[in-house]
C-alpha cells in the first residue's frame, strides 16, 4: 500500500507529491452563503445549521450556564490534563512577545523604534459536531489573548442534540475565550466576518476547518484578515540506520489517521530501513479503529530513499513539510540546514503529537507547501507594530540635508519644504 522508491526516481513519485486543491471552486460555493448571513445574520445561521448539521437550535450563543455544566460532564482527570497542557502553551507563548514598547537612539538626537498595539477583536474556529478538539481551542486562543486581544470569541459546529461538546466548552472557558457561538462551517467564517445580532464582529479570523471553513476564509479576506489557508495534515520523517523503524512507522500512522487526504513522507537512507518501515506499518491497519482513514491516506504516502543527507535536506526544503520528524544520529546538525517547515521533532522522543498537545509549541502550522512563506501560528499574528520617531532639533539637523536632497530629487518639494520651514 505505501510504496518505496528512491529518491532520483522522481520521476516515478512525483504525482503523489502533488498537493494542490482547486480552492477556487469551493470558494464559488461558499460565496452565497456568505452573501445570505451577510445580509441575514442569525435567520441565516439557523437556517444553514439545520441544513448542514442537521439540528435546529434555539440561541447561537453558548451560555454562561452551559459551560459551569460542562465541568460537571468532563472527568476531573482530564480536567487536569487540560490544565497541564494550558500552562504548558501559555509560557511558550508569553516567551514570543517582544518588548511593547523601544525607542533607541541610532544617530545623535534621531530616536526611532516601535509600539506594540494588539489587535482588538479575534475570533476562533474549532471543528467540532461529532467530535472534540479542545486542543484546537488551547492553540488558537492562547497567543491571541498573550498577545493582548481583547476579545477572542469562538466558532464551533454544534452536535446532533444543538450543544457543544463538553470538552471543547471547558478548554475554552480555561483559556479565557469571550464568547463561544454554536455554529460552524463557511456560514460561521461569514458569521464573524460581518458580525450578525449574536455573533461578534472580528478583525481577523484564525483556525482549521474542512475545504468549506477554508475557501470561506479566502472569500472574506479583505473585508476580514485570517492567518493562513491549510490544506489535508502531512508529516515528513528523516530517518536514518540510528532510528527506531517502529517509531517511524508510528509517526506515519499518527499523521495518517488525520485524514484521508493526510500525507506522510519517510526519508530513509537504506532500502532495509523502509521495508521494515513499510512492513511495520502495513501490519497495523487492521488493528487500527481508524483504517478506513489509514487505508486512504496511506496511499499517499511514501517511503523514499536517499543516497546523502545533503539531498535528502534539499528535498525536505523543497517540499516544506507541516511538520518535520528528524531521527538521525545528529538531528541538530540536520535542523541546522532545514529552512522550510512549519514545526520541527529533534530525536526519538518528540513525537509529532507531543506539539500537538502539551510540549507548549502551536499546532497551527501552514501545509501544502505553504511553509515556505508562512510560519505557525504564534503571537505575531495577534499584534501591529506601530512605528515610532523622535527627533530633536540637533537630531534633525543632521539628517535635514540628505533629506531635502532625496524628496527633491524625488521631485516632492513640499516634503523638502517641511524639513527646511524648521530651521527658517
Amino acid at each position: 500500500m505505501i510504496q518505496i522508491f528512491k529518491l532520483e526516481e522522481r520521476e516515478k513519485y512525483s504525482e503523489l507529491l502533488k498537493r494542490e486543491i482547486n480552492l477556487e471552486e469551493y470558494v464559488e460555493k461558499v460565496k452565497p452563503i456568505i452573501e445570505d448571513v451577510a445580509e441575514n445574520g442569525d435567520e441565516a445561521l439557523l437556517k444553514y445549521t439545520e441544513m448542514f448539521d442537521g439540528v435546529k437550535i434555539s440561541s447561537i450563543r453558548v451560555s454562561e450556564e452551559e459551560i459551569e455544566r460542562a465541568y460537571e460532564l468532563v472527568d476531573e482527570s482530564l480536567v487536569n490534563a487540560l490544565y497541564y497542557a494550558y500552562d504548558n502553551i501559555h509560557a511558550f507563548h508569553q516567551k514570543q512577545m517582544s518588548k511593547k514598547i523601544w525607542l533607541e537612539e541610532i544617530r545623535r538626537g534621531v530616536f526611532v523604534g516601535q509600539k506594540i498595539s494588539p489587535l482588538k477583536t479575534v475570533g476562533i474556529y474549532v471543528p467540532g459536531g461529532k467530535a472534540s478538539y479542545p486542543s484546537s481551542v488551547f492553540m488558537n486562543s492562547v497567543p491571541a489573548i498573550v498577545a493582548g486581544v481583547k476579545h477572542v470569541v469562538m466558532c464551533t459546529p454544534p452536535s446532533s442534540n444543538g450543544e457543544v461538546n463538553p470538552l471543547t466548552l471547558v478548554a475554552a472557558d480555561i483559556a479565557g475565550v469571550d464568547e463561544v457561538y454554536r455554529v460552524g462551517g463557511a456560514q460561521a467564517i461569514a458569521a464573524m466576518a460581518y458580525g450578525t445580532e449574536s455573533v461578534r464582529e472580528v478583525e481577523k479570523i484564525v483556525g482549521p476547518g474542512n475545504i468549506y471553513v477554508t475557501a470561506a476564509k479566502l472569500a472574506i479576506r479583505g473585508i476580514c484578515e485570517i492567518d493562513f489557508p491549510a490544506g489535508p495534515s502531512e508529516v515528513m520523517i528523516l530517518a536514518d540506520e540510528s532510528a527506531n523503524p517502529k517509531l517511524v512507522a508510528s509517526e506515519i500512522l499518527a499523521q495518517a489517521e488525520h485524514d484521508p487526504m493526510a500525507q506522510s513522507i519517510a526519508l530513509v537512507n537504506s532500502e532495509d530501513l523502509g521495508k521494515k518501515i513499510k512492513e511495520i506499518v502495513e501490519s497495523e491497519i487492521s488493528k487500527s479503529l481508524r483504517s478506513e482513514i489509514l487505508i486512504s491516506s496511506l496511499r499517499n504516502s511514501l517511503i523514499i530513499v536517499y543516497s546523502s543527507i545533503e539531498d535528502a535536506v534539499e528535498f525536505v526544503n523543497d517540499y516544506a513539510p507541516e511538520h518535520l520528524v528528524i531521527m538521525t544520529k545528529n538531528p541538530m546538525r540536520e535542523m541546522e540546514f532545514v529552512e522550510n517547515a512549519g514545526a520541527i521533532f529533534l530525536g526519538t522522543y518528540s513525537p509529532v503529537a507531543s506539539g500537538d498537545y502539551a510540549s507548549g509549541s502551536n499546532h497551527v502550522l501552514p501545509t501544502n507547501g505553504g511553509a515556505k512563506i508562512y510560519s505557525g501560528l504564534n503571537v505575531e499574528h495577534f499584534i501591529k507594530r506601530i512605528l515610532i520617531q523622535y527627533l530633536t532639533e540637533e537630531g534633525l539637523k543632521e539628517i535635514k540635508d540628505i533629506i531635502v536632497r532625496l524628496a527633491e530629487a524625488e521631485g516632492l518639494h513640499e516634503h523638502a519644504k517641511s524639513v527646511k520651514w524648521r530651521f527658517e
